[in-house]
């Protein structure tokens, strides 16, 4: 009941933030009650965890939240580059112009708003209770697999966007977390990812239906290269880049000694999630 209750909260933030971007209207109104949904989320997230856990929300202790932020949205950033770079050099991207950068504006709040109440859901609450139960790497499996899963939701979903999601998403934002014991890099790639996709590349998300964002641009090609109506986040490339960035923050999870063996996990789990990065 104590899971339930915390999704339960964490899920009403953002379904009425989602509400409030989607009737919105306005870039402006979007950019804020998408901040608002995020900084609210953040706020219900700790309540809650603090009321049915009674331990301090070290997830989301304070100090260092701004550079961890900082830090790991430039790393999604990057990412996606790499993606689009290797895309475009195949000559299936193509920039016809700039696009609207009101548009991208209100994408920073739509996007700021995703990359919280997901990673509070997912992270936060869904991946941290079953690693305790089952260690890190079946937690991570398992929650990436669900995490795939819930985008087949969108509008242009599709079963490859789906698997393509929990292998790079799953795994990498998952990694992130564990590798910091903190959700700050993890929300900060989330939403870097997302931003660099849609508010500045000008490409789908998800299979989304997204806003444009600063530049007007079109993919073509084979859709195993571009991603097709799902986004690049279908394409191998975003495959590939974040596989690699999964095995790089595993690597430095299993050097700080993050990672939580099935065997052990009764009597490591409460310790490592206290450990700063």
């Amino acid at each position: 009941m104590r899971v339930v209750g915390q999704l339960l909260a964490v899920a009403a933030v953002a379904f009425v933030g989602s509400q409030g971007v989607a009737a919105a209207g306005n870039p402006w109104l979007t950019l804020i009650f998408g901040g608002l949904t995020a900084v609210l989320a953040v706020v219900v997230y700790r309540w809650v965890v603090r009321r049915t856990e009674h331990r301090p929300v070290t997830e989301l202790a304070g100090p260092g939240a701004g550079l961890a932020l900082g830090r790991g949205t430039l790393i999604g950033i990057a990412l996606f580059g790499l993606v689009m770079a290797n895309i475009a050099l195949l000559g299936d991207y193509q920039v016809r112009g700039w696009g609207s950068g009101p548009g991208a504006v209100g994408l920073l709040g739509f996007m700021a708003a995703a990359a919280v109440t997901e990673e509070l859901l997912f992270r936060g609450i869904l991946f941290r209770v079953v690693e305790k139960y089952t260690g890190t790497g079946i937690a991570l499996v398992a929650t990436g697999v669900l995490f795939g899963l819930s985008h087949l939701l969108n509008a242009h979903a599709s079963l490859w966007g789906a698997i393509a999601i929990a292998i790079e998403a799953g795994g990498l934002l998952t990694a992130a977390y564990v590798a910091t014991r903190k959700l700050w890099v993890p929300i900060g790639v989330h939403f870097g990812w997302n931003f660099a996709a849609a508010g500045l590349f000008g490409t789908e998300v998800s299979g989304n239906g997204t806003p444009q964002g600063l530049l007007d641009a079109v993919t073509s090609g084979p859709s195993i290269v571009t991603g097709g109506d799902f986004g690049p986040e279908g394409s191998l490339y975003s495959v590939l880049f974040c596989v690699l960035a999964t095995c790089a923050f595993l690597w430095l999870a299993r050097r700080r000694g993050h990672l939580i063996p099935r065997r052990q996990r009764t009597e490591r789990v409460d310790a490592v999630t206290t450990l700063a990065p």
